[in-house]
């Protein structure tokens, strides 16, 4: 299954290359980002953009479960980007998904699909699992909890930079002071947010999860990486 394994007090998570994070303790697959028919939304309002970017995501997530197995896959929002996306096509592969991944499928409400009437994919609020608590957005847990909070909604994203030389990459994101770790968005039509410099990063490359300390920048010095 490869990834990078790491824990939390308690909670011992493997955070995978291919943007997933994985729970052993529950056999719990967490993703975030899907943003299934994407391209359609995009095509609604005038923008060519070809429609098979779902292919590409859905046999990916596919290809995790068939590697790992997990009794539940928990998808952390935005399963849909919007109302024109959902197709026929679409509706069919998510009436056939449960079926298609061998696993439960759990769905926390994003803001993009929070309004979406999805009845074979009903919508959760956030809700704890263990010593972690799940939601789309960034949230805190009960006070009293202190749980970590895993997250999707940022699509972080590292800028490595060389010289005149940039490049971006997804990355899971922690950020101790908040006790927050970020997803990075699994679907293959997403973007990404530059997470900055408060978070500890593991950069998803090549099929890899590489371990990153992104330097504090210095005054008067332009930052690169190293």
């Amino acid at each position: 299954m490869g990834g990078c394994g790491w824990r939390w007090r308690e909670e011992h998570l493997v955070l995978l290359p291919d943007r997933a994070i994985w729970r052993e303790a529950s056999r719990d697959l967490l993703v975030a980002d899907l943003h299934l028919g994407k391209a359609e939304v995009f095509q609604a309002f005038g923008i060519p953009l070809p429609s098979d970017e779902d292919r590409g995501t859905l046999s990916r997530l596919a290809q995790v479960c068939s590697s790992c197995k997990p009794e539940r896959v928990i998808i952390l929002g935005d399963l849909i980007h919007g109302r024109q996306g959902l197709t026929a096509r679409l509706l069919h592969d998510l009436a056939t998904l449960p079926e298609q991944l061998g696993a439960q499928i759990i769905l926390v409400g994003g803001n993009h699909d929070r309004d979406l009437r999805l009845p074979v994919l009903p919508r959760n609020p956030s809700f704890r699992l263990g010593s972690l608590w799940l939601s789309h957005e960034p949230e805190r847990g009960p006070d009293s909890a202190n749980l970590l909070n895993l997250c999707g909604h940022i699509h972080p994203a590292t800028t490595l930079r060389q010289g005149a030389d940039r490049l971006r990459l997804p990355c899971f994101a922690y950020d101790e002071l908040e006790q927050r770790m970020l997803i990075p968005a699994f679907g293959e039509l997403t973007g990404g947010h530059d997470c900055g410099h408060r978070y500890r990063k593991w950069l998803v490359a090549e099929g890899a999860i590489v371990p990153w300390l992104t330097p504090e920048p210095q005054k008067g010095k332009r930052r690169h990486a190293r």
